[in-house]
């Protein structure tokens, strides 16, 4: 006679392995849009178009050694995109980087040398 045993839901993955696997899709993903890209850069700026103020985002891609990845106008607009989504919870409109390699998402906001403090 069979018996059914009662099995113990699969654990739920940790906030670690959460992590991991996201950072490898955005990885993933952003390679496909530009390959080598190891750090993305938004900032938030207005523009004057036709005496119209406009917020924009400048984006920048950079490969792991911190050069320019050579993308065009559309990559730039994906990988940026690709970030909105992954990330919906952040204030996009202050400046970001995000790390391809740690999966990190941070502020990229200018930050004066402490000896210049007075």
């Amino acid at each position: 006679m069979n018996i059914a045993e009662r099995t113990a839901p699969a654990p739920a993955a940790t906030d670690t392995e959460k992590h991991r696997i996201r950072t490898g899709v955005i990885a993933r993903q952003l390679d496909q849009i530009a390959p080598g890209t190891a750090r993305v850069r938004t900032v938030p700026v207005t523009t004057d178009r036709d005496g119209e103020q406009r917020l924009a985002t400048w984006v920048a891609l950079d490969d792991a050694l911190g050069g320019p990845v050579k993308a065009d106008h559309d990559a730039h607009r994906a990988a940026r995109g690709l970030l909105l989504r992954m990330f919906p919870a952040a204030d996009w409109t202050r400046p970001h980087a995000y790390d391809a390699i740690t999966g990190d998402l941070a502020l990229d906001e200018p930050t004066m040398p402490e000896e210049l403090y007075g």
